[in-house]
């Protein structure tokens, strides 16, 4: 209701109703019209003018297609009210030991705050391609550059879906998730750069599994822990 009361000119020519038919049911939606960056811009604004999207971070995400080919860009912040699909990495960082480097989120993170997590783990951006999103988020979050470690691989994919807090809990998420792992030499410590980590701890496997089954972590460094393995 909010956002219809907005001045027209906000959403002129930028939602369609749309209605279709599929396997007999009919669904209801809308459909964006005109130059997609535009479109999705505009309706980017009217979310956060009516206070219906996440943090606003003035960061461009690229918008995909159900075959994962790149069609457009939103800001981050509407992301999950629109539903739109993201992409992340995580580092799963261990000591030479094989125990893990965690890190606990900072408790003013607008999302799971205080949560532990992997050793690394952000948002992959319209300007980043999935290794230089590896890179520079290990060296923001971690103060690590890649070089520093030691075997550093490829994982598999994690997706996750499931409703979201954002656009007054009216959200969505569906995140593809590709983790790396690696091992972090004796004497190197990860050291936060960008203020969003309130701690580091290195942790054995039967601690990382006792606070995993605490829910102490995140959900998406759960499955990535469980699924590179203790």
């Amino acid at each position: 209701d909010e956002i219809a009361l907005q001045p027209s000119w906000m959403l002129r020519e930028v939602l369609q109703k749309s209605e279709q038919l599929e396997d007999g049911t009919e669904l209801t939606g809308w459909a964006l019209q005109g130059e997609i960056n535009g479109a999705l811009a505009q309706l980017a604004d009217v979310l956060r003018a009516t206070g219906r999207c996440g943090v606003w971070r003035d960061e461009l995400l690229a918008v995909t297609d159900v075959q994962g080919r790149r069609v457009g860009l939103v800001e981050r912040g509407v992301v999950r009210p629109l539903g739109i699909t993201t992409h992340a990495v995580h580092l799963v960082g261990r000591n030479p030991l094989g125990h893990h480097w965690v890190q606990q989120r900072s408790l003013t993170k607008a999302n799971d705050p205080g949560l532990w997590d992997t050793l690394m783990g952000g948002m992959v951006s319209a300007a980043d391609t999935l290794e230089q999103a590896l890179a520079r988020e290990t060296w923001e979050e971690a103060g690590l550059r890649l070089a520093q470690l030691q075997g550093v691989r490829a994982g598999r994919r994690v997706t996750i879906r499931r409703p979201s807090p954002d656009g007054l809990g009216s959200g969505y998420m569906e995140e593809h998730i590709d983790w790396f792992t690696g091992v972090v030499p004796d004497g190197v410590v990860p050291v936060n750069q960008d203020g969003e980590v309130a701690q580091f701890a290195c942790v054995p496997p039967a601690e990382m599994l006792a606070r995993l089954q605490r829910d102490a972590f995140t959900l998406e460094a759960a499955l990535i822990t469980c699924a590179a393995g203790l």
